[in-house]
């Protein structure tokens, strides 16, 4: 038999039925109902029972229709009590449980033993049958895991998909304390100061993501808007719908009923909040779409799907874990994103069971296209799908005004993220700094070597300006050194009577006793002294008394021996000598032809 796609709504009057029963016979189908239990036959579909919430009754007005375009059939049936408002209709798994029996007889008990066993009526036992000694078989030691802490040696026989699901090698050898170690130690290792601080300053596409709106923000506004407009309750499947898909994967799901103790529920709970922060963060980065890292995202976020984690005290500590672990594997690591993932749990859990139930369908979903991660449907996602129909609406409000009141800041992250943001702030601060300064002193360059291009071309200037004067002054030397050889042979022409010593060599008086060819000091003087100067010399020269020794031919060579000795300065000794009487003696002979010499006379009383 085929079990029937079935809705269920409700007004405050009527609880309404919807099966769609495509290809039955519309005039051949059964319905059942009373109090509780209804029950529906149209072969070859068969809703052997719903147990629903509330009590129906039987009174006249009751009615069903059938839709031959859709193949639905639609019953509406009317409450014992008008206004009751009917919780979990949408919880389609424990709607289609059997009704629980309500029969005081122990499901144990203890039968008397009969009369007629005796030792008598016993049979003769074979004492030569062979006996083998019992060996008490001590199991190897097994930790328990998965939703309640139910399962235990499931990865014995999973070695090759251990890898690809979770973190721990050996979880069923492995103890809880010591998986939480482990865990810690490993994200530890795994937290990367760089990608953190890198996220933290460019932070645009982190901006991007939190402007993202899934579907519970609108539901939640539905519900918040519509709080206190009336006294029936409200639930969330007034604002949360679920699509053909999702009801048929409740449909699927075999119904249980599950035995925990006070600790395993405190676990279920706890590890609920993981599971949903997980789900949270992976629908905030991917936008609402899935892709290829779906699966990944939310496994990995999860201490309780990657680790087996069991250990969690308090709501704090789960949410210290999310945290971590959002920090140091996804691709985007910003608290943003983990205060996010936070709000977002929040809003779903004061939805209700129903959106609960609505993430928990689309993790199921995700996990089965995912080949190695279909185990954890298996091991926590499929109970829970189940499990949350049961749970009543209260306990999920106490949880969530739990996790509420819950903070959560960096500092309890254990990772010292504030110190790495103040350190990178300052050194963020010293690099502009450093920049500015370049920037200053860039500018300055920028200045100077402006100014020394303008002292250069300056320079420049009055370099070509003085090349000029030097120029100048060469040629006024030169033109000097012209009135000087002219001026010369006005003295050879104008000469005075010589007068000869005794040594047959001529004298003149009050002459000053001088060489022409004593180029170098000569041309040296010239060059170095100012023209004035020259001018000056030359004047009292001009007016002292001079006498030329008579050297005709050695006329015409003196500006060849001054040539010669101005490209070759030699230094030449002092030719000039005194008596102590004062009077000149004759200079010596020079070794070249011709030389002039000059007799001078100090007192020229001696003429």
């Amino acid at each position: 038999m085929i079990t029937p796609a079935f809705e269920l709504t409700q007004d405050p009057d009527f609880l309404t039925v919807k099966i769609r029963v495509p290809y039955a016979r519309a005039s051949e189908f059964d319905i059942y109902f009373e109090g509780e239990d209804f029950k529906f036959y149209a072969k070859p579909y068969f809703l052997r029972q719903l147990t629903l919430p509330g009590r129906i009754v039987e009174d006249g007005r009751e009615k069903a229709s059938y839709n031959t375009d859709e193949g639905t059939f639609t019953i509406r049936l009317p409450k014992e009590n008008p206004g009751q408002y009917f919780e979990g209709l949408d919880m389609l798994t424990s709607l289609l449980a059997p009704k629980k029996s309500r029969s005081a007889t122990p499901l144990v008990e203890e039968m008397a033993a009969s009369a007629e066993l005796s030792e008598d009526n016993e049979e003769e036992f074979d004492w030569e049958v062979e006996q083998i000694p019992y060996e008490e078989s001590t199991p190897p030691l097994q930790h328990p895991y998965g939703f309640g802490n139910l399962r235990s040696g499931v990865f014995q026989r999973l070695q090759d998909e251990l890898s690809d699901v979770i973190d721990i090698k050996d979880p069923d050898q492995t103890p809880a304390e010591e998986r939480r170690r482990q865990r810690l130690a490993a994200e530890a290792a795994k937290f990367e100061p760089d990608h953190y601080l890198a996220d933290f300053f460019e932070d645009e596409a982190i901006k991007h993501l939190l402007k993202y709106k899934p579907w519970w923000i609108d539901a939640h506004k539905k519900m918040t808007a519509l709080q206190g407009e009336s006294h029936q309750e409200h639930d969330s499947p007034a604002f949360v719908v679920f699509s053909e898909e999702e009801r048929e994967q409740m449909r699927k799901f075999t119904n249980k009923s599950y035995l925990l103790d006070k600790r395993s529920r405190r676990h279920v709970y706890l590890g609920l909040i993981d599971i949903l922060l997980a789900y949270c963060y992976e629908i905030c980065v991917n936008e609402g779409d899935k892709n290829v890292e779906s699966s990944w995202n939310i496994r990995k976020l999860s201490a309780t799907l990657c680790w087996l984690e069991v250990s969690f005290s308090s709501i704090h500590d789960v949410l210290v874990s999310f945290g971590r672990r959002v920090l140091c594997y996804p691709l985007y690591r910003h608290f943003g994103l983990v205060t996010r993932a936070f709000n977002d749990t929040v809003m779903i859990l004061q939805l209700g069971k129903a959106a609960v139930l609505k993430c928990l369908l689309d993790i199921h979903k995700i996990f089965m296209e995912s080949d190695p991660a279909y185990i954890l449907n298996d091991l926590f996602i499929t109970d829970y799908c189940v499990w949350i129909q049961k749970v009543k609406s209260k306990k999920l409000a106490a949880l969530c005004e739990s996790l509420q009141k819950t903070t959560l800041s960096k500092s309890h992250m254990g990772l010292e993220l504030e110190e790495l943001e103040a350190a990178a702030v300052l050194v963020q601060e010293e690099e502009k700094a450093l920049k500015a300064a370049g920037t200053v002193s860039k500018q300055q360059l920028l200045c100077s070597e402006s100014e020394t291009s303008d002292s250069e071309e300056s320079s420049s200037t009055s370099s070509s300006e003085t090349e000029g004067s030097d120029s100048d002054e060469q040629e006024s030397s030169t033109s000097e050194d012209g009135e000087i050889n002219s001026f010369q042979g006005t003295l050879q022409e104008e000469r005075t009577a010589p007068l000869i010593d005794c040594n047959g060599l001529r004298q003149g008086t009050n002459t000053s006793a001088m060489e022409v060819g004593d180029g170098k000091s000569k041309v040296s003087l010239q060059s170095t002294t100012p023209s004035g100067k020259l001018v000056e010399e030359l004047e009292m020269q001009i007016h002292s008394a001079m006498r030329l020794s008579e050297q005709p031919e050695g006329l015409a060579t003196a500006g060849c021996i001054s040539q010669e000795q101005e490209e070759n300065p030699v230094p030449e000794p002092d030719r000039f000598s005194e008596d102590a009487a004062g009077k000149g003696n004759f200079l010596e002979v020079s070794p070249k032809p011709n030389p002039f010499l000059f007799l001078c006379s100090r007192n020229e009383d001696e003429d």
